[in-house]
């Protein structure tokens, strides 16, 4: 059995060779802590958090090293702190810790490495001084910069005209800039900022080098794999490639780039404009999105319903359509004992993590395997266990009444048959379900107390 993944960096699906069998090694970028993440930020977390399992069944737990980075120094980080009156620190750990509930509660392994940037300062001046001495940086009034004439291939990553990228890039327009495309590496701090002592004075680091000098200082100057969301693929990780080849001279940063693909709110792009900013802490904890909390087996089961890499449109009848088939597998597994995953279902994922096909896997096994669906469910880092007191409870027979009802009720709403409707509504509530209509169509149900 062989892993295939689409590598961003060539546009292929290739078959992975890792550098070391016995030392597997990827990097994500992770959170900037100054605020609760929304569910965006949840589909990266779940997507290499599967690639994370994968890698470990296929390696062995010992032999794969996962580095997803904490970024606790930004411009953001320091608004916040100085809108909330508090120092830097206390925002930053505060925020870190919901970070982990969260991610724990969307069935997450702890990375294998955890660093945090403002732990990696002299990792950052290395690297600066590594470009400078090379020619491909240069201070000007207190900052350093890269210069990217110095990147003959610069933009082989997002492959974008260059006119893109000066657009992409939102450049800031400095006189001291040899160029447009200039990224900075070291800024002068304000006495109120955070800041460092540096071959250039107190400052602090741009954004782009912290992930340079976390991954170099703990997976190595080239490695396996480097993920992250598609958003970040122009300006961040382009920068990344930019400045850690021109520092270590190789011709690669890691060998293959993974991205999943970006996420909307019932069929609109999520802003807090709009309203419908949802944060994973609001769907794990509070009633914000359809009328209710969500578990979290729920919430990665519908993400991976989706191809990582294509787009995905959150809601709630997506949400209800997992927690239906969860129920489902967890009644035709009641009282198996968990087996290894089945082989069709492992070489579905070893094809660019095919979600969608492994997951048509576990329904074949619901019957004639149950163990195998657990041992599928694990990998998948689905817990069963983690639903509804309702969908617990019930009784195969029960449960599988209440749907067949509800389809029905769906059903005459749809041909505008409201007498049927209230028929069906009131005979669900003469056993006890409680039913709610929510925007977009979709039903929900929660039985009395």
């Amino acid at each position: 059995m062989s892993l295939r993944f689409h590598n961003t960096l060539t546009r292929q699906k290739e078959v992975f060779t890792p550098i070391d069998a016995n030392d597997v090694r990827v990097y994500a970028c992770g959170p900037t802590v100054y605020d609760h993440l929304h569910i965006g930020n949840g589909r990266m977390l779940i997507v290499f958090d599967l690639l994370f399992r994968l890698l470990r069944h296929v390696y062995g737990k010992d032999h794969v090293r996962y580095v997803r980075n904490i970024t606790d120094v930004d411009d953001k980080i320091n608004a916040r702190a100085a809108e909330r009156g508090v120092d830097i620190r206390v925002l930053t750990d505060k925020m870190t810790a919901i970070f982990h509930e969260d991610a724990a509660g969307l069935g997450c392994l702890p990375p294998t490495v955890e660093p945090r940037a403002t732990d990696h300062m002299a990792e950052m001046v290395v690297i600066i001084q590594k470009l400078i001495d090379k020619g491909a940086a240069y201070e000007a009034e207190g900052h350093v910069l890269f210069d990217v004439p110095a990147m003959q291939d610069y933009g082989a990553l997002s492959k974008r005209p260059l006119d893109d990228m000066i657009a992409g890039a939102r450049v800031e327009v400095a006189p001291y800039k040899r160029g447009p495309m200039d990224f900075v590496l070291w800024k002068p701090a304000a006495p109120s900022e955070p800041g460092w002592e540096s071959p250039w004075g107190r400052g602090r680091p741009g954004w782009h080098i912290e992930c340079s000098a976390m991954s170099w200082r703990h997976l190595g100057e080239v490695f396996d794999i480097h993920g992250g969301g598609i958003d970040l693929v122009f300006p961040h990780h382009e920068n990344e490639i930019a400045q850690t080849r021109c520092a270590f001279g190789h011709s690669v940063m890691a060998n293959v780039w993974m991205h999943n693909g970006h996420l909307q709110v019932e069929g609109e792009k999520m802003s807090k404009s709009l309203g419908n900013f949802v944060t994973i802490h609001e769907l794990l904890n509070s009633a914000s999105f359809g009328g209710r909390k969500w578990p979290g087996a729920v919430l990665r089961l519908a993400m991976l319903r989706t191809h990582y890499r294509q787009p995905i449109d959150f809601t709630v009848k997506a949400l209800e359509e997992a927690e239906r088939t969860l129920g489902e597998w967890r009644r035709a597994a009641d009282g198996a004992q968990p087996e290894a995953p089945d082989e069709s279902f492992i070489d579905a994922l070893s094809d660019d993590l095919n979600t969608p096909r492994a997951i048509s896997e576990l329904h074949a096994l619901k019957a004639k395997r149950p163990g195998a669906l657990l041992g599928g469910l694990a990998l998948l880092g689905v817990d069963l266990t983690d639903l509804s007191g309702d969908e617990r409870a019930l009784p195969k027979s029960a449960f599988e009444q209440i749907m067949a009802l509800i389809a029905e009720r769906e059903a005459a709403r749809h041909n505008k048959n409201w007498a049927e409707s209230d028929r069906l509504r009131d005979k669900l509530a003469a056993m006890g379900v409680i039913l709610k209509d929510n925007k977009g169509g979709a039903t929900s149900w929660e039985l009395k107390p």
